[in-house]
């Protein structure tokens, strides 16, 4: 519950302080003395829109502060857990303050907080009711939420269905993603194949370009190989243009060394050295020979190594700098592949899938459209019900629910209010035929219907009773009385119907002092309510049987709330 509000330089407001009591709190006051700025003030602390223009002239900034007991609200208290913000003795202090630079500071139990998260905690604290909320009710999407809140059965079969209709959804997008690129998939299964045929034809192995440019290199040089070859034998052994041979010169320079050493022993390294070069000359010698001999030039294989070639310059064109990255290609190619092989095993399974999610879904969706129809007929009885009481004795109120193919967040439902006020009249979309007294009346019969069925403590009115009279003014009072047996209820009034009901009644009133004009409020006593009521149903003309009349008129409200309250607590 709303336990005090404190407003300091908020408008035409300085500072004012209230304390509320449970039940119905009734704000009253003559016509411009300030009433709804005081419930502008509890909307801009629970995160509606604030303005500079706000700020009392000649001041710096507003603030506004509210303190709640929250000791009956889970909501509240896991937003508080899940944000980190202490929570002590089961009291809430919500602070805003807004600067004339536009600076704006929120607090909530000493935690600094932004907008967001305050707007978050104000729609767990307070159901604000204003002509904007009738509007409201004319929005189609309404209807169902306001179904869906009336059967706890509802809600737990709407978790069921909205968990499997995730899973549809994440299945469906998957499996579109994946027959979206399906052209483009056989495209590139066409491709891959060619690539990875052409590639395995090949028959390429790591190294053998350098092999084969190698050998090509040798047979396209063959003439010039051989040439050489034998000249470089013939200056080693037979000798060219009447020249002896590097060996024959070698065995003559051995001998005369040997006659050296014969008697000059100084010489004995150098000889052992030309005996060595004599051994190995002889060698290459013999090796030359054998190289010349075996020296086969074969044009056929220089052709066909030099076609081979050309396979692999064509290959590294295509996929790669060398074999070895040719061959890489080709394995990446494979594995997509056989990748691409997986993803239509994959749609084969994503599809069947998909087909047993929709049949739950289906199954689910069925599920609370029957909860939903089964609702509605309970709903429509009690909300007409109460609108007989409000004055609309002949009204016909009914949810008309029909199935779509098109599965939503929410069901396959699609929910519309279609109401009719008088006999004969044909039932019509809500927002096609109700008047704003209607709305109104038709608003405070839902809430009177649904207000035990939400945690939200707290309920303002802001003149519901705006332009009825009479009967209906007093049944519109007992059933604002009605909401307050089962949660606080703050209401701004005219009627001293209304004001009869209330548990706490707080007078606003408009005052000027010097050239300031300032609005207070004023908690009333017991005899000042009733001079309060009777000056709102007598105007100035105050005597001693109209207060006698109201304090009538009062006690008998408080005998039927006593009743009320006794049949709530049962």
């Amino acid at each position: 519950m709303l336990k005090s509000l404190q407003v300091v330089n908020f408008a035409l407001i300085e500072q004012v302080h209230i304390d509320f009591v449970t039940g119905l709190n009734i704000l009253t006051g003559e016509t411009g003395a300030g009433k709804s700025i005081l419930i502008d003030a509890i909307n801009v602390v629970l995160g509606g829109r604030s303005s500079v223009d706000a700020i009392r002239t000649g001041c710096d900034f507003f603030r506004v502060e509210v303190v709640f007991d929250v000791s009956a609200n889970n909501a509240v208290k896991a937003l508080l857990e899940k944000q980190s913000i202490i929570l002590e003795e089961d009291t809430l202090i919500i602070s805003r303050r807004v600067n004339r630079n536009g600076k704006n500071t929120i607090i909530i139990n000493g935690c600094q907080t932004p907008l967001m998260v305050l707007r978050q905690f104000g729609e767990l604290l307070v159901d604000m009711h204003g002509q904007h909320e009738n509007q409201a009710l004319l929005r189609s999407g309404a209807h169902m939420e306001l179904l869906d809140a009336f059967d706890i059965r509802i809600g737990a079969e709407l978790e069921k269905y909205r968990q499997i209709y995730q899973q549809w959804l994440r299945t469906t997008a998957e499996l579109g993603r994946l027959n979206s690129h399906s052209r483009d998939r056989e495209q590139r299964i066409d491709v891959l194949t060619w690539q990875t045929q052409e590639i395995a034809a090949a028959n390429l192995r790591a190294g053998e370009e350098e092999d084969v440019e190698a050998e090509v290199s040798v047979l396209g040089n063959a003439e010039r190989i051989s040439k050489s070859a034998q000249h470089a034998h013939a200056l080693l052994n037979q000798g060219v243009k009447g020249n002896s041979g590097i060996i024959a010169a070698l065995i003559d320079v051995k001998k005369e060394i040997e006659t050296v050493v014969r008697y000059d022993s100084r010489l004995s390294a150098s000889l052992v050295m030309i005996q060595e070069a004599f051994y190995q000359l002889d060698e290459v010698a013999m090796e030359i020979s054998s190289y010349c001999d075996n020296f086969d030039f074969n044009p056929q294989r220089l052709a066909k190594l030099q076609d081979r070639l050309d396979i692999i310059y064509k290959l590294k064109k295509k996929y790669g700098a060398s074999i070895e990255e040719i061959l890489q290609y080709y394995q990446q190619a494979l594995d997509e592949l056989a990748l691409i092989d997986n993803s239509s095993e994959k749609i084969a399974a994503l599809t069947n899938q998909k087909n047993q999610q929709q049949k739950q879904l289906e199954m689910a969706a069925n599920a609370l459209n029957q909860l939903r129809c089964e609702s509605a007929e309970k709903l429509s009885q009690e909300i007409c019900y109460h609108l007989t009481d409000l004055g609309i004795p002949n009204a016909r109120l009914i949810f008309d629910i029909t199935t779509t193919d098109e599965y939503t967040f929410s069901g396959n439902n699609q929910v519309v209010m279609l109401f009719s006020a008088n006999l004969g009249e044909e039932l019509k979309p809500l927002h096609k035929i109700a008047s704003g007294g209607e709305l109104s009346r038709i608003a405070l019969a839902i809430k009177t219907v649904c207000a035990k069925r939400d945690d939200i403590d707290v309920m303002i009115f802001d003149e519901i009773d705006a332009g009825i009279g009479g009967q209906t003014a007093q049944m519109v009072a007992e059933k604002v009385a009605l909401v307050a047996c089962n949660k606080q209820v703050l209401c701004i009034t005219h009627l001293p119907q209304m004001a009869c009901m209330a548990d706490g009644h707080y007078y606003i009133t408009k005052v000027t002092e010097g050239e300031r004009t300032y609005t207070t409020v004023r908690s009333l006593s017991e005899d000042e309510q009733i001079m309060e009521i009777t000056r709102m149903i007598t105007g100035k003309s105050i005597t001693a049987i109209a207060l006698e009349n109201t304090s009538q008129l009062v006690a008998m409200a408080k005998e039927k709330k006593e009743i009320w309250k006794n049949k709530a607590q049962a």
